[in-house]
């Protein structure tokens, strides 16, 4: 298991899930995997599959209609599976707060490993949120299961 671990956290495959919102966290999701910031000096490529990711990232407000799917995404990924949320909407229900069709947050649904905080989120502070996430993995030193929640601020 210990190579599995190794190999889990110095390439993490990600999983980008827009739920919908204005997708300015998606733009800066997007912008943390080019050359400028370039997330994968850690190893990271996005993935279009969920049955080959490790990392979902989620960006935006999770509401009636997209939960079923978003439960179904993260039911298809293997285990170990991790969870990043990206963003106030994704976090919080942001600006969606109180609508009649919108959860109070991601965690509400599928449980959540990372918070980002922002609208939008700096590129930075999804680059923070990526490598505390692969340092807990570290930290562990077994797979982990079913994870708790860790909040991350910027």
């Amino acid at each position: 298991m210990g190579l599995v671990n190794w190999a889990r956290r110095k390439s993490p495959w990600l999983l980008h899930f827009n739920t919908g919102g204005c997708n300015a966290c998606d733009i800066e999701v997007l912008a943390t995997l080019m050359p400028r910031y370039d997330l994968e000096r850690f190893g990271a490529i996005l993935k279009g599959s969920p049955r080959h990711a490790d990392v979902l990232v989620v960006t935006g407000p999770v509401n009636m209609q997209v939960r079923d799917r978003i439960i179904r995404v993260y039911e298809q990924m293997p285990s170990p599976k991790f969870v990043v949320s990206v963003g106030n909407c994704c976090n919080s229900s942001g600006v969606y707060r109180g609508a009649y069709n919108v959860y109070p947050g991601l965690d509400s649904v599928i449980p959540v490993d990372a918070y980002v905080y922002g609208c939008p989120p700096k590129p930075e502070a999804i680059i923070y949120g990526v490598a505390a996430l692969l340092s807990k993995i570290k930290e562990s030193g077994q797979a982990v299961k079913e994870p708790g929640p860790q909040r991350m601020t910027t």
